[in-house]
């Protein structure tokens, strides 16, 4: 560890971190228990470059500790700080990251299974967009439309343009599909530096401007996405009032190695915009895979929010960046929310308020105090 950091420019200062910096300790059964504890975890850990320890991961879940899917994070994380880790191991319930740097630029990391590339993409983020001076590009190949996950087409077209609203510049750009279990698929994710968050002051979505699609299949007759898509469009029927143009929903038969379908609905409203993704499944039918998205899509329409409870989710961390108050409203109060900020608060210092009741619409506001 002390000769990779005798090369890096920063190397009295990571040195200094990882002396001097107090481990932060974590409680990875806190809250919701999941690995976002985890991923948040290593995110702002490669930002500050200080080191933490959690304990008792998922330990609450059917089958405790680290999955596949945690380790890739650690590892994506390990290669852009060179940390020193220690309980990286399927199964380990406990885990320790010492940061020692950054390196931006241009970054491939293969998962080599269908693990989800949204994931491990949401825990780089942080550290390369506010923590280096340069355009940071990070090709993740893997899984692109996953259980579990943001589908690209949710990044592409609702956190993408949300966090632009923040002044932060992120572009993706998707080569090939990856399903499960295969993977295979290819996206890339050009981050450019952040010099300072602007807050959010979200309490009204407006009018909706359009609703639009994608049904997808990959490797399997296109006749399965034009049966997701019809399946879509009569559950949206009747319950939603598009705006001045009609529901287009697109079918496509999208490149990639593997086999899988899904479906992308999203409702563009005049001051923000909201996604939802349902994947197919071996012995699924096509009618369910279209109905459960559009389902999502009526409940958060009936809502009467702006923004929907997995993008409350993503957001909060970037909005805790910002020394200004940020205000929003969300469509459900979920505990993956609340035990993202406790994980935050663990970093720095911030100041937050949630009004409202659980699995209900209520309202969030957040900022980051000053240390000291």
């Amino acid at each position: 560890m002390m000769k990779h950091l005798r090369h890096t420019p920063d190397s009295l200062i990571s040195i200094r971190h990882f002396y001097e910096v107090a481990m932060i300790e974590i409680d990875g059964n806190y809250g919701e228990g999941g690995g976002q504890i985890l991923r948040t975890a290593l995110g702002l850990s490669c930002l500050y470059q200080v080191p933490f320890r959690i304990a008792n991961i998922r330990r609450r879940r059917e089958k405790p500790g680290l999955m596949p899917q945690h380790l890739t994070a650690v590892r994506a994380a390990q290669m852009i700080s060179g940390a020193a880790v220690t309980g990286d191991f399927k199964g380990s319930t406990e885990l320790s990251f010492a940061p020692s740097g950054l390196r931006g630029g241009d970054i491939f990391y293969d998962i080599g299974t269908a693990g989800s590339t949204a994931l491990v993409l949401q825990t780089l983020l942080p550290a390369l967009a506010f923590g280096c001076n340069a355009k940071s590009t990070v090709t993740l190949k893997g899984g692109t439309h996953v259980p579990f996950s943001p589908s690209f087409q949710y990044l592409n077209e609702v956190f993408a343009p949300l966090l632009s609203m923040l002044g932060i510049n992120v572009k993706f750009k998707i080569v090939s599909y990856g399903f499960y279990p295969r993977g295979g698929g290819e996206v890339r994710m050009e981050i450019h530096p952040v010099k300072k968050v602007k807050p959010l002051i979200l309490k009204e979505r407006g009018r909706i401007v359009e609703l639009t699609g994608i049904s997808g299949v990959g490797n399997l007759p296109l006749s399965i996405a034009e049966r997701q898509r019809k399946a879509a469009l009569a559950c949206i029927a009747g319950r939603i009032k598009p705006g001045a143009s009609p529901v287009r929903i697109d079918v496509q038969d999208v490149p990639g190695p593997a086999q899988g379908t899904f479906i992308f609905l999203k409702m563009q409203f005049e001051h923000t915009a909201a996604g939802f993704t349902a994947l197919g499944a071996r012995g699924k039918p096509a009618e369910k895979v279209g109905q459960e998205a559009a389902a999502d899509l009526v409940n958060f329409y009936t809502s009467g929010a702006p923004v929907d409870r997995h993008l409350a989710d993503q957001i909060v961390l970037y909005l805790a960046l910002c020394e200004e108050e940020s205000e929003f409203v969300v469509s459900g109060i979920s505990q993956h929310l609340r035990t993202n900020l406790w994980v935050i608060s663990r970093f720095h210092n911030l100041k937050y308020s949630i009004d409202g009741e659980a699995g209900q619409a209520g309202r969030v506001r957040i900022k980051k105090q000053r240390s000291g």
